[in-house]
């Protein structure tokens, strides 16, 4: 048997989890790129089992951010780079609003940053996706003589970087609104 609950999150609720991202955020001081990253995998990779289906779903997607990073062939945008890093700081603090030792509970307030996060970058998230999807087909077509693994690559990325700037200047802002960077 399962059970769905659903709450909403009121405009002074989201300016309350917003405020507790930037002291977060503010709390990882001298943390370079390379610890958030590390400590963001660390997370997911410690909590991976034993937890419910909604925090494991929500980690994926925290994942997906980790992939953007590192993927080199997406060559993700400085500007859209520094707003993902900025948004997986809070997820490298160890600090929680509710202690993940607390059983189903203790991942609410992750889950919840999560989807504020994939909210905020969704169309970066999209255009990531779908460049790996894209590459995936692609790969099994071999015809180096008409066009080469690097060109229909840059073509593709350049296509969708355009895309998802274009997408957030429609939607009024630039990306994530937690940057400490």
């Amino acid at each position: 048997m399962s059970l769905d609950i659903t709450f909403n999150l009121q405009d002074s609720d989201l300016d309350y989890f917003r405020d507790v991202m930037r002291k977060a955020q503010s709390g990882v001081g001298n943390l370079d790129e390379k610890d958030i990253l590390d400590k963001v995998r660390a997370l997911s990779n410690e909590i991976k089992t034993g937890v419910p289906e909604f925090v494991s779903h929500r980690l994926k997607q925290l994942e997906t951010l980790v992939e953007m990073i590192e993927d080199t062939e997406w060559k993700i945008p400085d500007e859209e780079r520094q707003d993902v890093i900025s948004a997986l700081a809070y997820f490298s603090e160890p600090e929680d609003l509710i202690p993940d030792h607390i059983p189903v509970l203790g991942f609410l307030d992750d889950a919840i940053m999560i989807e504020l996060v994939v909210a905020e970058l969704k169309d970066d998230m999209e255009a990531f996706i779908e460049f790996c999807e894209y590459r995936s087909r692609e790969e099994v077509r071999k015809d180096p003589e008409t066009i080469t693994r690097d060109e229909w690559l840059e073509s593709k990325r350049k296509e969708l970087h355009s895309r998802m700037r274009s997408r957030r200047k429609s939607r009024g802002g630039r990306g994530f609104s937690f940057r400490v960077f």
